[in-house]
This record gives C-alpha cells, sequence and structure tokens, in this order.
C-alpha cells in the first residue's frame, strides 16, 4: 500500500536516476545487551529466516516468495528465481495485484481526500511552526516540494517518513518493483492474478485512527535518534541476508524505546491489524482454495515468520511446510 502511495507522489516528483545507497547497520551499532535481546528473540519466532517456501497439502502446493516492496540489487535475480514456478501455477496471488494498483491509483485520483487534507487545517497548523519546519525539511530532503506536503493527511505524511531520503531521491520507487513484476511476468504467461485484500480495507484502517494520534505520529517520528538512511539501509540489506525475524525484532525494539508513553499499546495495535489480522485472513484464504492446485504467492516478508505469521498458520491448517534455498 505504501508502495502504491509512493508511486502516486513520486510523479509529482523530479525524477531521479537510480542509485545504491548505502549505510550503517543499526543492528550492529546496537548496545551489545539489546543486540543480544532482538537477536534472541528472533531466534525464537518460527520460520524466521528465509525467503522462499513451499506449503504442501494433498494435492495443493503453495509456493510463497517474501517481497521487499522497493527496487534492489537483487530484485531482477529474485524474479528470474520465480519465474518458473509463477508460470506453472494455475494462479497467482499478490497483496495488490496490477489491476487492483490501477483501480487504486484511479481512486486516489477520483477522490484525493483519501490522501490529502482538502479542507480545514493542513499540515503547518496542526504540526505548529516548529514541527512543520522539521518536517518541511524532511519532505524536502526526500524530494517532495513543501506545498504538496502540507496537504498531506497526517498518518501518510508519517508513513513517509520512514523511507530514507537517500532512497526516495535515487528513485527506489520510480521503476516497479518485484510485486509488480511478478503480476506483470504472470499477465504475460495467461495466468489469472488476485488480490489478497480489498486496499479500501487497510485505508478504512489508517483512515480510522484519531488525528491527534497521527499528528503524534509524525512528532515521532521527526525526534527520532535514528538516521533514516541507516534505518532503510538496514532493512534492506537483512532482507537480502533472508533476516527477516531479526529485522522485525529490531524494528519492534525502535518502536518501544523512541514510540513515547503510549508505545507499547500503539505497537500492540499495530500489530493486530496490520499483521496478525490481515495474516490469518490471507491464510484462511489460501487455505480454502480448492479450484487450484499450483499456487504462487508473494507479500512483504513481514508477514511469514512468528506465532501468526502466515507459514506458521498454514502449518497450522495442515500444510507441510519447506524453505526453498535462494541458491544452490
Amino acid at each position: 500500500m505504501l508502495r502504491a502511495f509512493v508511486i502516486l507522489l513520486m510523479g509529482l516528483a523530479p525524477a531521479t536516476a537510480h542509485a545504491l545507497c548505502e549505510g550503517r547497520d543499526v543492528i550492529k551499532d546496537l548496545p551489545t545487551e539489546t543486540r543480544a535481546l532482538i537477536e534472541t528473540r528472533a531466534k525464537a519466532m518460527p520460520f524466521g529466516e528465509g525467503l522462499y517456501w513451499q506449503a504442501k497439502r494433498d494435492n495443493t502446493i503453495i509456493t510463497i516468495f517474501g517481497t521487499y516492496h522497493f527496487r534492489h540489487a537483487q530484485t531482477e535475480a529474485h524474479l528470474d528465481l520465480v519465474k518458473s514456478e509463477v508460470a506453472r501455477a494455475d494462479l497467482v496471488y499478490l497483496e495488490m495485484s496490477n489491476a487492483e494498483q490501477k483501480n487504486f491509483e484511479n481512486t486516489i485520483a477520483a477522490d484525493p481526500s483519501i490522501m490529502f487534507i482538502t479542507e480545514g487545517p493542513t499540515l503547518p497548523d496542526l504540526l505548529g511552526a516548529e514541527d512543520w519546519d522539521k518536517f518541511r525539511a524532511q519532505m524536502q530532503a526526500r524530494g517532495f516540494p513543501g506545498i504538496m506536503a502540507s496537504k498531506l493527511k497526517p498518518i501518510w505524511a508519517a508513513l513517509m517518513l520512514g523511507m530514507g531520503p537517500c532512497e526516495a531521491l535515487n528513485g527506489a520507487m520510480e521503476a516497479n518493483g518485484i510485486d509488480a513484476m511478478i503480476g506483470e511476468y504472470a499477465e504475460a504467461q495467461g495466468t489469472v492474478t488476485r488480490s489478497l485484500e480489498d486496499f479500501r480495507h487497510i485505508l478504512r484502517i489508517l483512515d480510522g485512527e484519531p488525528l491527534e494520534k497521527q499528528v503524534e505520529m509524525i512528532r515521532l517520528s521527526l525526534n527520532l535518534p535514528l538516521n533514516a538512511d541507516d534505518v532503510s539501509y538496514t532493512i534492506r540489506e537483512r532482507y537480502l541476508a533472508e533476516e527477516i525475524a531479526l529485522t522485525w525484532q529490531m524494528s519492534r525494539q525502535m518502536s518501544l524505546d523512541y514510540g513515547g508513553p503510549t508505545a507499547e499499546e500503539d505497537l500492540a495495535k499495530l500489530e493486530q491489524v496490520m499483521l496478525i489480522d490481515r495474516n490469518r485472513e490471507w491464510a484462511s484464504l489460501l487455505a480454502g482454495l480448492t479450484e487450484s492446485d499450483r499456487i504462487f504467492v508473494a507479500f512483504g516478508a513481514g508477514h511469514l515468520p512468528g506465532e501468526d505469521g502466515v507459514l506458521r498458520l498454514l502449518a497450522e491448517r495442515g500444510f507441510e511446510i519447506k524453505r526453498i534455498p535462494l541458491s544452490d
């Protein structure tokens, strides 16, 4: 969803050349005790490492690839790896199919109020002069003009701060990530592609946050004592190392450390609505498919691991789960 949103905004920002963004590994820089804690928690998560999986029950084979929604150095290699399974599949599921993404873009074009403030106070009013100046500078560092940033709904503004300036300026979102590339390849093979969920559901969840909470999310993001480019670099490189649970535990610890007095409550709610509930719905949908024997599924890698991850939920529904190596 964030990917589709940023694509819309990138169309209004200057196009730039693609470059590999470097940075420091935030996990390596953590205090020894904190690093040991998140490593221990990550090791305890079921299916904590791995991107490529097979779930088999009776005659049904579901091949699952955990994606990184932005472009990266291995995007084409990952696509080449999964092409044969996509071509063999009777059905391909994505978080948002390419057709649904176009529908999403058309919906926003028809109703900008979904993401933009169209009446009432804008961000300069809601944030106040000092925080607005900080936010405007952060958005300009990502290539977004202040006038456009001022009209973003607070929840989307807060999400945008999660992308490092280097990635934004170097076109991470201007070309299709692997999700869209899988969709395009499947369509070229004549394979039916579907969405795991209706994008309107996520929009309702995000828009349902109280305005005060949305504004506070921006303020917390502005005051994080971390370099956004370093965080983006760490997430990308740990993803490429297939350390998904470790990345999740890092993000979780950051949220607890810097999320303010209600951090634990806020994180629990976020996990419930953005991960647990969606994972359960996806697992139920996939486990209930009877029309196809071979199914290919691609969704964000963060949905793979954990007690409430999609893989664990499929195992509970009688599927045998096997990790597929990315290379021989």
